[in-house]
């Protein structure tokens, strides 16, 4: 599916930019476990963002509808988890940090989508 490779390769993008922003412009302005939150987003960003372009790439060639449920719960727990270790990182309110779990059950969500996908269909 083309739209899962256009959003994987624009929330990579995003990923890298928001890695630099933090390794350079907020290392001094963040305390170090703001710091390590905002690291932790941009990871997981980033390895899910991979996995939407994966997931992506194979919905070219199968047509599997768990992939595409799961390509759309890797971007919701992006949104949820890295999102909200953003803000937090940002703003410093931590009761944001309670939003970060439902991400986090997003991305599992996604990959036993995307094995149940394998088992049936491929």
């Amino acid at each position: 599916m083309k739209i899962f490779i256009m959003i994987g390769a624009l929330s990579m993008m995003l990923a890298v930019a928001l890695g630099a922003f933090g390794a350079h412009a907020l290392k001094d302005m963040l305390s170090e476990r703001m710091l390590a939150n905002w690291q932790t987003g941009v990871l997981y960003q980033m390895v899910h963002s991979l996995g939407i372009l994966a997931l992506g790439g194979m919905l070219l060639k199968v047509s599997i509808s768990q992939f595409s449920l799961a390509g759309w719960l890797m971007l919701a727990g992006i949104v949820f988890f890295s999102g909200s270790l953003y803000v937090m990182a940002l703003t410093g309110v931590t009761k944001l940090g309670a939003v970060t779990p439902i991400g986090g059950v997003l991305f599992i969500a996604a990959w036993i989508f995307v094995a149940i996908g394998a088992y049936k269909g491929l």
